[in-house]
């Protein structure tokens, strides 16, 4: 059965690859659990030097130190004090020997010791190969880390929601197909209906991160934006240690 209430998720770490990853996929969760009070920590793998969708507004010299502050300022908005950058290159990561961020996020488990950890599936939601790296190293850190109480969490959707808004986001490149990942409501861990004032914080922490959100805002139109990505928050049990 879903977990519906994100204050009894205790200390919660999310583990990303770009900047604005953990805003559209679990920033309603962070605000709650922050203001339950717990404690919440976002690990972003890169600083999405490669995302610049626009380079007269955004020239790709520039997209890493732009992102990083978009961050900043959407993690003020949610509350959230803690972040790490593990600091590989945007489009890099299924590069790299997986034994560095596979220790490197180890400790992190050891020294944070969260209860909730939110992440991508394999498939990395989009089929972004960042994304499925994270989901790789995130979930072998996970596997061993022992001792410790903890369960694993992956983004998905039902679907009914690809169904309702897949098509509209995928002709603007959003989705390969085949993404996002679809769950029945059974196989839900947690799914969080957000109240109206923490989807208004989710919406002004997407909208902190205007290098990747305007144009597409833009394209979709906000009411849709809206419904689709700011209304509702799922994931599915990975596992447990």
């Amino acid at each position: 059965m879903a977990e519906h209430r994100p204050e009894v998720l205790g200390t919660l770490l999310g583990v990303w690859a770009h900047p604005d990853d953990e805003a559209y996929l679990s920033a309603g969760i962070m605000a709650m659990v922050r203001q339950s009070g717990a404690r919440v920590v976002c690990v972003t793998a890169t600083k999405g030097e490669a995302g610049s969708p626009d380079d007269t507004l955004w020239p790709g010299e520039q997209v890493a130190a732009v992102r990083a502050a978009e961050l900043e300022a959407s993690l003020q908005v949610l509350g959230v004090r803690e972040h790490h950058w593990l600091g590989y290159q945007d489009g890099g990561c299924s590069a790299v020997d997986p034994e560095v961020p596979v220790g490197r996020l180890l400790r992190l488990l050891e020294d944070i010791r969260p209860r909730t950890i939110l992440t991508f599936g394999p498939d990395g939601f989009t089929d972004h190969p960042d994304h499925r790296a994270v989901s790789s190293w995130t979930t072998e850190a996970f596997r061993r880390w022992s001792g410790h109480q903890a369960t694993l969490h992956y983004a998905v959707q039902t679907s009914e929601w690809i169904d309702a808004y897949a098509q509209a986001f995928a002709r603007h490149g959003v989705f390969a197909p085949g993404t996002p990942p679809a769950c029945t409501p059974d196989e839900l861990s947690i799914e969080v209906a957000l109240p109206p004032d923490v989807a208004e914080l989710k919406w002004k922490a997407l909208c902190a991160q205007e290098s990747q959100t305007s144009a597409l805002v833009a394209l979709v139109g906000e009411r849709l934006y809206r419904d689709a990505l700011v209304g509702t928050e799922r994931f599915r049990l990975a596992g447990t240690v």
